[in-house]
C-alpha cells in the first residue's frame, strides 16, 4: 500500500481548514484516511503556532514506515526542522506567459514608432 501524509480539506466556502493526515495514496483526497496526524488553517497569520500544528511523533512514525508526504507537507516538514530542506528550481516562474509577451511586442513596437519617425513642424 502506499502511503503519503497528505491535506484534507474541510471548513465551509472560501474558508479552508485542512487537516494533516496519512492516507493510502488511492483514496480521494477528503476521503478515508487512516490517521490525522494535524492540522492547517491557512486564514491565520504566518508567524500563528496555530496556522501548522503536527503531532511530530506520529509524523516520524509514518516517515519510517514509507509514507511520502506532499510538497506543501514536506515544506511544513521543513520548516519544522523534520526533513532536510530541498532546493527548488522553476526557470520558468519568472518567464512572461503569451499574453504579457504580446503586450510587451506592441508596447516595444509602439514605442520604436514614434522614434524612428521625427515629428514634422
Amino acid at each position: 500500500m502506499a502511503m503519503k501524509i497528505r491535506l484534507a480539506r474541510g471548513g465551509s466556502k472560501k474558508r479552508p481548514f485542512y487537516s494533516i493526515v496519512a492516507a493510502d495514496s488511492r483514496m480521494p483526497r477528503d476521503g478515508r484516511f487512516i490517521e490525522k496526524l494535524g492540522t492547517y488553517n491557512p486564514l491565520l497569520a504566518k508567524d500563528d503556532e496555530k496556522r501548522v500544528v503536527m503531532n511530530m511523533e506520529r509524523v516520524q512514525h509514518w516517515l519510517s514506515q514509507g509514507a511520502q508526504p506532499t510538497d506543501r507537507v514536506a515544506r511544513f516538514l521543513e520548516a519544522a526542522g523534520a526533513r532536510p530542506k530541498t532546493v527548488r528550481n522553476n526557470p520558468k516562474a519568472g518567464t512572461p506567459g503569451k499574453a504579457m509577451a504580446e503586450r510587451a511586442a506592441k508596447k516595444a513596437a509602439r514605442s520604436a514608432a514614434p522614434a524612428a519617425e521625427p515629428a514634422a513642424e
